[in-house]
């Protein structure tokens, strides 16, 4: 995943500088997106914290493809370069932190759980002016945003990035397709590498071997979807299980919930959404 250079139009640019500039340690952003809509590769002088009210976002830096579904938020720090794709029609109400603000955060990009408090207050934010008055009731619920962000829970659904040419491609054609039944051997002729090389890339480029990279992207790419309401026997299929049951069985290890109390019309009510654990850590290999 090489990227590189600033594709942020100039006139988002402008359109943005009152956000990254504003006087306060905390101003919200509000903006809905049509599907498909790639804002291109760009920096922000201030952290942010992406959070969509609808659709799903899918965000790429220089180490990971972040997939953000509604319920959760990405911590992204001041500096770092970063495109979002969004997936559906997507409804962003994000926040600009200035540094001081900012220390609440994570020291990188992460997922966090948005409890149904952080929600609220992040709208809240997000329906203030850019200037908003420092002396009324506003500041308290900037704080208490602050809070909020220093004690949610992490969410680990993000996907190593691919740097090596070779297994970037493999990579692209298995994010294109999440249900690609091809073992390695098959994908060995995509990448123009041996099985053994390829195996050794997966391991030394992301830390995973290549069933768990498999694996995390279709449970990632599988609650993105579930999120946006595609029913799970759907879901199954289009990410690479025959049988709902076993399909079931692996979202259940790797979430601890179905992928019927994930579903939207769960969320507002059900206290493990802002509570799933996000893809297990891979069990330790020797290598």
């Amino acid at each position: 995943m090489a990227m590189s250079g600033q594709d942020l139009s100039r006139t988002g640019q402008s359109r943005l500088r009152q956000f990254e500039e504003a006087p306060r340690p905390m101003v919200g952003y509000a903006n809905d997106y049509v599907p498909g809509h790639w804002t291109g590769l760009h920096r922000h002088p201030r952290a942010q914290l992406l959070f969509a009210v609808a659709g799903v976002m899918r965000i790429t830096t220089e180490a990971a493809l972040f997939v953000v579904p509604p319920g959760t938020g990405l911590w992204v720090p001041a500096d770092t370069l970063h495109g979002v794709q969004m997936d559906g029609v997507v409804r962003m109400r994000a926040l600009f932190l200035r540094a001081d603000a900012a220390a609440s955060g994570p020291s990188a990009v992460t997922v966090i759980a948005a409890s149904p408090l952080l929600r609220e207050l992040i709208l809240t934010v997000c329906g203030e002016p850019v200037v908003w008055d420092a002396g009324g009731p506003i500041r308290l619920v900037a704080e208490l945003v602050l809070h909020e962000i220093g004690r949610a829970g992490t969410r680990p659904l993000s996907l190593p990035a691919c740097r090596d040419p070779r297994l970037a491609r493999v990579a692209a054609a298995l994010i294109a397709d999440p249900a690609d039944p091809r073992d390695l051997d098959a994908l060995a002729v995509v990448a123009g590498a041996s099985v053994r090389t390829l195996a050794r890339l997966f391991r030394t480029d992301t830390g995973m071997s290549f069933q768990q990279w498999r694996c995390q992207l279709r449970m990632t790419e599988a609650l993105a979807r579930i999120a946006q309401g595609v029913p799970p026997a759907r879901v199954a299929s289009a990410v690479g299980y025959a049988s709902v049951p076993a399909f079931g069985a692996v979202f259940r290890k790797t979430f601890g919930t179905t992928p019927a109390m994930a579903g939207p019309e769960k969320r507002g009510t059900l206290p493990s959404w802002s509570a799933l654990r996000g893809p297990s850590p891979p069990k330790a290999e020797v290598i």
